[in-house]
């Protein structure tokens, strides 16, 4: 793919309405000083400086569609609680729609505390429940999710493995979609693995393609076995198998495996670069691209995200100026 042509996918991503059904979570980060420990226990006393939140999860996924210039629409749960409130103000404050959020009173929002001194993580505290929603807010999730689905011209599912996602309401959204010759995109996990049926493209990572195929992936030759077994198991278009430093690989719809070597100049932090790579690929899909050109911005997207501290994002002109650098070597 040619400077040219990845200008004019790029110059389509404005015009794009994206969305993104999953589990949504708050990353919030508490961020201070060390110099003394404590007199109660053997632990650092941490002086607070400042706090910050971020969205995480499939509000990540959300946040990179933003960024590089789509519309999206976050749908998944909240809870009735101070964290559901921030998600909703963060979603609000960033552009998005905040019609698909479902409000579950049972259960909290999913929140990831993680207290920070000097650059080093010292501690992380999660409040969430991982237990299937009820079948009320499944019925919810999918009224939100049929009343947006005509406007938007690709579907991205995030799947976190919290509970919003169940094997009744993934075979409902995932055929839906399908019917209205929409785009659907899917980052797994291997509890619903055998759920994410007919998808125009799943994107697990080696490992998770090493579980759910069964094949451990050490050359070539297990690699294009492992996808083949996924793509039989999930009648699925496209398997595209993110490898970290080896970069990705893409079994397509014409049986073709195209590796995609990573083009991450320094790797300091690879949270959320999953995110990264589930909404550029959807985003270029929904602009035209094949699977093959989306897989390529992708993978240019997740190497400027890794090269950035905590829950990140890639914007569309760091995008533009990544692909401009490929093309100029």
């Amino acid at each position: 793919m040619n400077q040219q042509r990845a200008q004019a996918i790029l110059n389509q991503f404005s015009s794009q309405h994206l969305i993104v059904l999953g589990d949504l979570m708050l990353d919030e980060f508490i961020w201070g000083e060390v110099r003394r420990i404590s007199p109660e226990a053997p632990v650092p006393v941490v002086e607070v400086k400042r706090e910050s939140w971020h969205l995480g999860g499939a509000g990540n996924v959300v946040s990179n569609l933003l960024e590089l210039g789509a519309q999206a629409l976050p749908i998944g749960i909240i809870g009735n609680d101070e964290a559901g409130q921030l998600m909703k103000q963060q979603f609000a404050e960033r552009g998005a729609g905040t019609d698909g959020l479902v409000v579950d009173p049972t259960r909290p929002t999913t929140r990831k505390t993680r207290i920070v001194a000097h650059s080093q993580q010292m501690v992380r505290a999660d409040r969430e429940s991982r237990l299937p929603i009820q079948s009320e807010i499944e019925e919810q999730v999918m009224t939100a999710f049929a009343a947006a689905l005509s406007k938007a011209g690709a579907v991205v599912i995030s799947d976190y493995d919290k509970g919003v996602l169940t094997p009744r309401l993934l075979e409902k959204v995932i055929s839906s979609t399908q019917a209205q010759g929409k785009i659907v995109c899917l980052d797994p996990k291997i509890k619903n693995f055998l759920s994410y049926r007919q998808v125009d493209v799943i994107t697990p990572n080696q490992p998770e393609a090493e579980r759910a195929s069964g094949i451990e992936i050490v050359d070539d030759g297990s690699l294009i076995a492992a996808a083949h077994r996924i793509r039989e198991m999930l009648d699925c278009i496209n398997v595209l198998i993110t490898r970290g430093e080896q970069g990705m690989s893409l079994l397509d719809s014409e049986n073709r495996l195209t590796h995609i070597p990573t083009v991450a100049r320094e790797v300091y932090d690879v949270t959320g670069a999953g995110d990264t790579v589930i909404a550029t690929l959807a985003l270029a899909m929904a602009a035209g691209a094949t699977a093959r050109e989306a897989a390529v911005i992708a993978n240019h997207a997740a190497g400027v995200v890794v090269g950035k501290v905590g829950t990140a994002t890639v914007s569309h002109a760091e995008l533009s100026s990544a692909l401009m650098d490929l093309a100029s070597r």
